[in-house]
């Protein structure tokens, strides 16, 4: 990648959520034009970007109409579910896909990027197997043991994610999981559960002509599989970071090309285990919309078009919460705003989105503290005073 670039460039973003949105803006403060694509209309990054495409990002023919039409210096993909065999169609035409074709490849099945970190590059990882029946399902689960975790191959946040605990609930998981796949997937990992301590995010800046660079860790919780609150900096000490790192960094050095990755990671008393990897902003990175000089977005970007990203500075105990939909509706309005920004250190992100059903998420309440425990009271606090108004 040329650092000489000129700017603007036209970035193409297929998936405009709450994540994508983010990076717009900051696309947009460097004036470059963006197009944001989804599988339905008014998605949140269509809000803020130059123009929108709603198409099946599935469909192999929808996606060369409309990578034809607006002809991107740039694809940046923000969900799993796009053919993603004609994204390499694309990076051979001359269009740099983000973070690389083979890599977003690689990167939208859980069962890819498992075997790449676990078989090619000898990581420890969760035991794991995977299942395309509820019959193998069963024997998998019995092969790993009780408990384990239930996941679909393709999905996003988390969704479809379960702990079975017995026997008995293994039909349950198998079901919710593929029920809650993405894509035209009906595969499941069934991985062993880790007793672990802290589970963090490892947000990975790989860079096209400069070294790797790191994040402070973020802690995050979860509940059915997707993430609740996150915490910035993680209470991690200074040799599981430089092992996280390590491993962070020879898995995003096979995969190749630039951008941040959301390398996650179960951390026990004893070791940091990998577990996951999105190849773009993450969702539980939200945190850094308030704890950091350069959010998550703001370094996407620059390690997409190769500009300096000179010092990251972490500033201080900060955390997220998560503003989640109770009900389904297509009319939607928000109460308890102002009274959630009257605290200090303080802010509130809704994300616009056109219709709600339970457990979406909306919006996330970020807040600072003088210690990760008062950061994280004030960001669930600002998050519970936030009411859903579902007007028919």
């Amino acid at each position: 990648m040329n650092n000489s670039m000129k700017l603007p460039q036209k970035l193409m973003l297929l998936g405009s959520g709450e994540l994508g949105k983010e990076f717009v803006i900051a696309a947009k403060r460097f004036g470059n034009y963006v197009i944001a694509v989804d599988r339905y209309a008014n998605a949140p990054a269509m809000q803020v970007a130059d123009c929108s495409e709603v198409i099946s990002m599935l469909s192999a023919d929808d996606l060369e109409a409309v990578v034809s039409k607006y002809q991107p210096d740039f694809i940046i993909p923000e969900i799993e579910a796009i053919r993603t065999e004609k994204l390499l169609e694309f990076e051979h035409r001359g269009i740099t896909v983000i973070p690389t074709a083979a890599a977003t490849n690689y990167t939208m099945n859980r069962d890819r990027i498992r075997e790449l970190a676990h078989k090619e590059l000898g990581i420890r990882t969760a035991k794991y197997g995977y299942a395309t029946t509820l019959e193998e399902s069963v024997a998998v689960s019995d092969e790993i043991g009780f408990a384990n975790v239930v996941k679909p191959v393709m999905s996003s946040s988390g969704k479809g994610q379960s702990v079975v605990k017995e026997k008995s609930e293994v039909e349950k998981a198998w079901n919710y999981a593929i029920a809650n796949s993405r894509g035209d997937s009906q595969k499941v990992i069934v991985e062993e559960f880790i007793d672990f301590e802290i589970e963090i995010t490892l947000l990975t800046i790989k860079q096209w002509n400069a070294p790797t660079i790191f994040c402070s860790p973020i802690g995050h919780r979860q509940e059915r599989g997707d993430y609740q609150e996150s915490w910035q900096p993680a209470e991690v000490s200074e040799q599981m970071i430089l092992e996280a790192q390590e491993i962070a960094t020879k898995v995003t050095d096979a995969l190749g090309g630039a951008g941040i990755f959301g390398v996650e990671f179960f951390v026990t008393k004893d070791e940091v285990i990998f577990s996951e990897l999105s190849p773009r902003p993450h969702d539980t990175g939200m945190v850094t919309l308030i704890s950091q000089n350069l959010n998550e977005f703001e370094l996407h970007l620059r390690a997409i078009l190769g500009l300096p990203i000179p010092h990251i500075e972490q500033l201080g105990y900060s955390a997220s919460a998560v503003i989640l939909a109770t009900e389904k509706s297509d009319f939607i309005a928000y109460t308890g705003v102002a009274e959630a920004l009257s605290e200090k250190d303080v802010d509130i992100k809704l994300f616009g989105k056109p219709n709600a059903h339970p457990y979406r998420r909306m919006g996330v309440a970020l807040a600072k503290g003088s210690d990760i425990q008062e950061a994280r009271e004030k960001a669930n606090r600002a998050a519970s005073k936030i009411k859903l108004k579902y007007q028919p």
